[in-house]
């Protein structure tokens, strides 16, 4: 006996809340509807903290179907305000880089799990709103040797970033369960392409080596991860907004399984500069080995990578070549910016 059909949920003609969408990922999905949806609406709620960058929207800013607010998740009353508005949500805001909640793991707690739960439980009053998407990620996982992580597997976070993560794809689920609340879950493997802030690993080795200062890799760069181009990404999250089942988790992998020192290499290769300017500096503190999704929940939606790895990681070195305003502002003018790689990358192995 076949299980029924999840009936498709529309985008077109709605308006949608689209938390950190001024962040990279959030940035590349707000373009992506645009493009796709004439007749969608979004709202982007940021803070605006060191990573949320509104130059990656300045190209539709003044479109009337895009409207920005400044805000936090945390922020009770703001959240059940918009939530008034909007027919569906899909929340990308998160503290995302997992050497800094080594540093400094409390604003990941607040940010992920309780700003998470803010979001939840305003949802419970929200009738307007016919479905809630939560962007989560492969590290939740934990590493493993070899095979694939399938959605049914259990969660091992090994860094307080992914534990953060965790934290809020489970309270996702629960609301889901306890209230009925419309949830779908998604679990992207390492995204890659313009516009990420520099202090992630491909932008900033390809910044760093178009600087020929040195990149620094963590131990001997045998950590492997499945790098998904951005683009990718951004229609897996607009396919399980429409299909995805309510209550379930899909995992999103490209299948680019590529150890770090071979990226590093690569990078050089690209922008001509030598492989010498790779430096192992000490490894990071529970550094997770390998991350593998298998997708074959997805798969059957009908989602596919279209980007192969060698030409999507040869269009970003390019962009950040042809936009070094855009990073240089970044790196040159932001205390946080270098205050953070003098702290983690500042000793050689």
């Amino acid at each position: 006996m076949g299980t029924a059909r999840t009936k498709e949920r529309q985008v077109d003609g709605r308006t949608l809340l689209i938390t950190g969408g001024a962040g990279f990922i959030g940035s590349h999905f707000i373009h992506f509807l645009l493009q796709k949806y004439p007749g969608v609406r979004l709202i982007n709620l940021d803070k605006l903290t060191y990573a949320g960058n509104l130059d990656n929207l300045k190209d539709v800013e003044g479109d009337p179907r895009y409207e920005f607010v400044r805000g936090d998740i945390r922020d009770r009353e703001l959240v059940r305000g918009l939530y008034q508005r909007v027919q569906g949500i899909v929340h990308f805001a998160a503290e995302t880089h997992v050497d800094r909640s080594i540093l400094e793991a409390g604003e990941f707690v607040l940010t992920d799990v309780y700003g998470t739960f803010v979001l939840l439980e305003s949802l419970k009053t929200a009738r307007r709103v016919e479905f809630f998407l939560h962007v989560s990620t492969d590290e939740v996982y934990g590493s493993r040797s070899e095979g694939f992580f399938k959605e049914d597997d259990p969660l091992n976070p090994s860094s307080p970033y992914a534990a953060s993560k965790a934290g809020a794809d489970r309270l996702a689920h629960a609301y889901h369960v306890t209230h009925g609340l419309p949830v779908v879950i998604a679990r992207p493997s390492n995204n890659f392409g313009p516009f990420q802030y520099p202090e992630k690993f491909i932008p900033l080795f390809v910044t760093q080596a178009l600087e020929d200062k040195p990149l620094p890799l963590y131990g001997k760069g045998a950590n492997v991860r499945d790098w998904l181009y951005v683009e990718d990404c951004c229609r897996a999250v607009d396919l399980l907004v429409r299909r995805g089942k309510v209550g379930a988790a899909y995992n999103v992998g490209a299948g680019n399984e590529v150890r770090n020192i071979r990226v590093a290499e690569r990078i050089c290769d690209l922008l001509e500069k030598p492989r010498s300017l790779i430096t192992p500096v000490a490894d990071r503190l529970g550094h997770d080995r390998r991350y593998a999704l298998d997708c074959a929940k997805i798969h059957a939606l009908g989602w596919r990578p279209g980007a192969g790895f060698e030409d999507s990681l040869a269009a970003t070195v390019r962009w950040y070549r042809e936009n070094e305003g855009w990073w240089r502002k970044i790196k040159d003018r932001s205390r946080d910016y270098r205050a953070f790689y003098d702290a983690h990358y500042g000793r050689k192995k």
